[in-house]
């Protein structure tokens, strides 16, 4: 009878059968699961001693939904914290991304030669390069929390995920069996219920039947064969119900104590391992940090060593030695008498002129252009640059051609170095012709012989050009302004900004003598100059200084006075306007036979 109360096994129900199973059960199958996490051994009062940790599969067997959500939830932390991973590297990708653009953007687009070299700009461009150090050091971090956290925590959890599908489905079968075997026993059962309650039935037939008078022997007989075939056959679904109660109670012991303690246990390992993963995933996601750290200390300090590397007094030199024209001040202007051409008659005491010198030309307008032509103190006109730098101020030109003469000393060493080369291979071939043809380096010894030669004459020319600066220290005087530069200079020497000729050979030779008139208001003549030819601007020029002509590249202007070797040609644009323009600047074409042509000799 108890055992005909026994209910289907269910997960929610395991609670209420185990305590229906009683105390042995608890004690056999607390024998069977020493590997557990329990102890198998019982001390002299009975008392039970834990040995081990808290195991799923022992105080957790009946919570088997919970256990399914649980793992569930973890694997969804573990990708929730991948995510995590990755946007944390994006922002670090997107972070050195905007670094390097930024350094990029500062950096200086010039050439090496042409970049300043003032130490708050070398200062500031050592901090870019350590800024660009430290963005790659950032790169590294993205680089190596996606490599090492993010792309391992994603494919862990694909191995989660397939281990703990695995688990589950063995969890569901061994359900599913115990399920089967629960349901043939309670058909036994249900069976030998049935046909127990038949037997009943057929003793109570036969007891009635052989207690009542009026019943023939037959049915009494009969009745007492169906009592025996009744009773046979009860015995039989008893026997058959005791079999399969005994292979179900078997059964359901080899679940609950052996195969779903070790489906659980199999799962607590899947999620204990990943909680250890994701602790060492933390770890090598600080660790990556850290490692950088050093670096981007570096990186910081050259930032601070820039800083204190700015020096005031360097710069302020510096600025000197770019702009020193080596030129002197301009001296006094000395006063000039006009009153020595009055005098008074012996007898009136009237005053009368004597003979102007007609050579001397007006004092007057001869100060206002020298004033206007002081290029010292205005901006200099702008011009193609010329091989000798002749168009520098003597200092400027000096260095420029010491420079100059500094990078093609170094060439020909280069190209010394490789003839030396060249010869030596060519001793070996001749030695040892299994090596190579001799005949095949002569090409390349010419060549290099050729650029030893160009090199060389370079070299001379530029020296000679140097020598020529450093051997004229009269430069600085000519430049001195005083009564007979203001009043006997030509217009030709000085252009109509005050720069000095581009020709060096023009720097001593004694100017002439010029027709009095001449500066007379050049530019406010009622009857304008004839042309001479034509001319085409080769660039533009912006003519800010007074006296200057602007043009265009390109531009079609008159010429109205040649070059007189101060490098400036006088010109008519076709509205007009009359200046002067750099002769570098223009195409020049001269009309032959041209009639009122004003030349200087």
């Amino acid at each position: 009878r108890r055992a005909s109360q026994t209910a289907p096994v269910s997960w929610s129900r395991a609670t209420a059968l185990r305590q229906e199973r009683g105390l042995v059960a608890h004690r056999h199958r607390d024998r069977k699961l020493g590997s557990f996490g329990w102890g198998n051994d019982y001390g002299q009062s009975g008392s039970f001693v834990r040995r081990g940790a808290m195991s799923w599969g022992t105080e957790l067997w009946d919570q088997f939904d919970n256990l399914e959500k649980h793992t569930q939830w973890g694997i969804d932390f573990l990708e929730r914290y991948a995510k995590f991973v990755k946007e944390r590297t994006e922002i670090e990708q997107n972070y050195a991304k905007q670094l390097r653009n930024l350094v990029k953007k500062y950096c200086p687009k010039r050439p090496k030669d042409e970049e300043p070299r003032f130490s708050s700009c070398l200062s500031f461009y050592t901090i870019l390069n350590e800024l660009n150090d430290y963005a790659g050091q950032r790169e590294v971090v993205a680089e190596e929390m996606g490599h090492k956290v993010y792309g391992e925590l994603m494919r862990y959890s694909q191995e989660l995920k397939s281990e703990r599908k695995h688990h589950l489905q063995e969890g569901r079968k061994a359900q599913q069996y115990l399920d089967h075997c629960w349901k043939q026993m309670d058909n036994s059962k249900k069976k030998f219920e049935r046909e127990c309650r038949e037997a009943e039935k057929a003793q109570l037939n036969y007891e009635r039947l052989d207690n009542e008078v009026n019943a023939t022997k037959s049915e009494v007989e009969k009745a007492k064969s169906q009592l025996y075939l009744r009773t046979h056959m009860a015995d039989e679904s008893k026997n058959e119900y005791a079999a399969q109660l005994q292979n179900f109670n078997g059964e359901q012991w080899k679940h609950f104590n052996a195969a779903i303690p070790q489906i659980f246990k199999n799962l607590q390992d899947m999620d204990e391992r990943r909680t250890v993963k994701l602790g060492d995933s933390y770890k090598t996601f600080a660790e990556v940090e850290r490692r950088v750290i050093p670096i981007i200390s570096k990186c910081l300090e050259g930032m601070v060593s820039a800083a204190k590397s700015v020096d005031e007094r360097r710069d302020s030199l510096i600025v000197v030695e770019s702009f020193k024209s080596g030129f002197e001040p301009p001296g006094e202007f000395p006063f000039e008498d006009f009153s020595q051409n009055i005098y008074r008659t012996g007898s009136d005491g009237t005053i009368s002129t004597p003979k102007i010198d007609s050579t001397k030309p007006d004092p007057k307008h001869s100060i206002g252009k020298a004033k206007n032509k002081l290029w010292l103190f205005g901006k200099k006109p702008k011009g193609p640059t010329l091989e000798d730098f002749s168009h520098l101020p003597p200092e400027q030109r000096r260095k420029k051609l010491q420079q100059r003469i500094d990078e093609l000393g170094k060439e020909l060493q280069k190209e010394v170095d490789q003839r030396d080369a060249l010869n030596k291979m060519k001793d070996v071939y001749e030695k040892s012709p299994q090596m190579g043809d001799p005949g095949s380096l002569q090409p390349k010894i010419s060549e290099t012989m050729c650029n030893i030669e160009r090199l060389r004459s370079e070299i001379h020319k530029n020296e000679s050009w140097l020598s020529e600066v450093e051997s004229k220290p009269g430069m600085r005087a000519d430049r001195r302004p005083s009564a007979e530069v203001n009043h006997h200079a030509p217009h030709g020497r000085e252009s109509p900004e005050g720069s000095y000729t581009e020709d060096p050979s023009q720097e001593h030779r004694s100017p002439p003598q010029p027709d009095p008139h001449e500066f007379d208001d050049e530019f406010e003549d009622d009857d304008p100059l004839p042309a001479i030819g034509h001319c085409k601007a080769l660039y533009g020029f912006d003519g800010q200084n007074e006296g200057t002509l602007v043009m265009q590249e390109g531009e079609v202007l008159y010429i109205i006075e040649e070059d007189k070797g101060d490098g400036w040609t006088r010109a008519r644009k076709q509205s007009g306007e009359e200046g002067y323009v750099p002769t570098s600047y223009v195409d020049i074409t001269l009309e032959k036979n041209s009639k009122g042509a004003v030349t200087y000799i």
